[in-house]
């Protein structure tokens, strides 16, 4: 095993640390850089290379939220997370239930949760829960007690949603499926079928193409408009995609992708849907 090897779990850390791919791959290279910039024996000494990759990965993502967080104030109407196509991450865990857990870390509602955390709480979180990292190893990296970084991870875990039931992943994809034949039909009483009566609609323009500035909610509102965008867009095509791990839709214009949609869905019905519009998000969802 070489220490490139380590770039999968790395990046893995990094992107739900960060909700961005591109920034993700940033700091994976700035923590290889710091590696190889040390002396020989300076890297020999390091018993774990792994294990110090993974705390200056993480200790540069620390720094990075904070900053995020300024940019993201700015940001033209709503920010999400930068979907995700399938496997960019690469395996990160041989036991099947750690692939379920770490497969639903990166699924946009775990993700939009995670935005709405404070730094030190999504690191600790993150960390403990999602990587099993021990409390006493969180805390040397948020440079906090472990009785602390224990405090940040409960406050963090009492945001997430426990009472939802999700729907099996045969059955998300079939609602999906039907909510896309449903789009192309612009059959709006078919999609207020598949629609959480709440159903909450958030796109991302990021100022660069149009999109909805505000949420948008109720399955009557939310039918309607993207009824309207499919009699704007019947030359593009819609296809079926994984989406941070789970059934998506991908809208493109040849082989260019213009939409990225990431659905939740909760006892049958989809109760948000999020559309990625910023073409800054989108680059690695290019066909071509």
């Amino acid at each position: 095993m070489t220490i490139m090897d380590e770039r999968p779990q790395l990046l893995g850390l990094a992107y739900r640390l960060l909700g961005s791919l591109a920034d993700a791959e940033d700091v994976v290279q700035e923590a290889f850089a710091r590696w190889y910039a040390m002396t020989p024996g300076q890297r020999e000494s390091i018993e774990s290379p792994g294990a110090w990759l993974s705390t200056v990965t993480s200790r540069i993502c620390l720094d990075m939220l904070g900053s995020a967080r300024a940019r993201r104030e700015r940001y033209v109407g709503e920010w999400i997370p930068e979907p995700l196509p399938r496997d960019v991450l690469g395996g990160t865990g041989e036991d099947p239930a750690d692939r379920v857990t770490l497969d639903e870390s990166v699924s946009m509602a775990f993700l939009v949760v995670l935005e709405s955390m404070t730094p030190a709480e999504r690191v600790a979180f993150v960390l403990h829960d999602v990587f099993r990292y021990p409390f006493a190893d969180v805390a040397a990296i948020v440079g906090r007690t472990p009785a602390a970084c224990r405090q940040l991870a409960s406050s963090a875990r009492r945001r997430l949603d426990t009472t939802r039931t999700p729907a099996p992943p045969a059955r998300r994809a079939g609602i999906v499926r039907d909510f896309k034949a449903a789009w192309e039909a612009q059959d709006i009483g078919a999609l207020v079928g598949l629609l959480d009566p709440d159903v909450t609609t958030v796109a991302d323009g990021g100022g660069l193409v149009s999109a909805e500035l505000h949420p948008v909610h109720g399955a009557e509102r939310v039918a309607a408009g993207f009824v309207a965008v499919r009699r704007k867009t019947l030359d593009l095509r819609i296809v079926e995609r994984t989406v941070n791990g789970q059934p998506g839709l991908v809208m493109l214009d040849g082989d260019v992708a213009v939409t990225v949609l990431a659905f939740d869905i909760t006892d049958d019905r989809i109760t948000h849907v999020w559309a990625i519009r910023n073409p800054e998000k989108l680059r690695p969802w290019t066909t071509g």
